[in-house]
């Protein structure tokens, strides 16, 4: 499969749901987009800290998949010295763009391919991307396009999954075990039953080099949602055994004792 095929499946897949479109519930677009921004920040509470929102303020600031446009809002208002904003999908672009002129902010969001920026070098002094790159084919080449685009003391903030996660042991068990096929590898794992096809996720050492080229990158781990069988885990998981597991699942122990096996490496990088 070659790479344009391969993102066009992963186009196809974000363009019949956003990325937490399953928090978004009401009878009109308003109420729809009120309630997946509102339930976001519940779900994921340190989503916030790490982006710093307010560290915006007056700086060139790229998004890379803006998704439903929840956290563009924030940057928007933080009050940019410019803000730009693209996603694979029309979809994403739509859903940022109306989110952001109900605000009153005039929205400069395009579709756009993160292994290919539209940008000069050294045009921004912040790159934001939330649980995005890691569905792109080529990873590798969106990492060096962030770190093209970005100036010199530049500021990535990205968020990529992590592969020895809690999650990912939940969909090994019932995709690998549960079909006699404990040999399967995490990464047909994550490729076909975790959200979009050819999905990827890292361990610390390989994210680490992943951001070889960049200056003091930090990476931690976060446990989320779907670790924690919190909410919905993803519109490509349901049934009775779900909501069994719900139930019964351990989260007080889970968070004291499984701390590093979160879906979520936090990669905080300077140019």
């Amino acid at each position: 499969m070659t790479n344009d095929t391969e993102k066009s499946s992963v186009r196809d897949f974000w363009e019949e749901a956003s990325a937490g479109e399953f928090w978004a519930i009401g009878d009109d677009e308003r109420e729809r987009l009120a309630t997946e921004a509102a339930q976001r920040y519940v779900f994921e509470p340190y989503l916030p800290p790490f982006a710093d929102f307010a560290s915006g303020r007056d700086r060139d600031v790229l998004e890379i998949g803006t998704g439903m446009g929840t956290d563009h809002l924030h940057w928007a208002r933080a009050e940019p010295r410019s803000l730009t904003g693209v996603d694979l999908s029309n979809r994403g672009v739509a859903y940022t763009r109306m989110r952001l002129l109900q605000d009153g902010f005039t929205p400069r969001v395009m579709r756009g391919d993160a292994e290919r920026l539209p940008f000069p070098d050294n045009s921004f002094d912040l790159v934001y991307s939330w649980g995005v790159i890691h569905h792109s084919p080529d990873t590798p080449a969106a990492v060096a396009e962030i770190l093209r685009v970005l100036r010199p003391g530049g500021t990535a903030r990205i968020m990529i999954y992590h592969t020895r996660s809690l999650t990912g042991y939940m969909l090994w068990a019932r995709y690998g075990l549960m079909r006699f096929r404990p040999g399967i590898s995490m990464k047909e794992i994550y490729a076909k039953h975790l959200e979009s096809p050819g999905t990827k996720a890292y361990s610390v050492a390989e994210a680490k080099d992943l951001f070889g080229a960049y200056d003091d990158v930090d990476i931690r781990i976060q446990l989320n949602y779907g670790d924690l069988l919190q909410s919905e885990v993803g519109r490509r998981h349901r049934g009775p055994l779900l909501k069994i597991a719900k139930a019964l699942w351990p989260r007080p122990l889970l968070r004291l004792f499984c701390k590093n096996h979160g879906l979520y490496l936090l990669i905080n990088a300077r140019k």
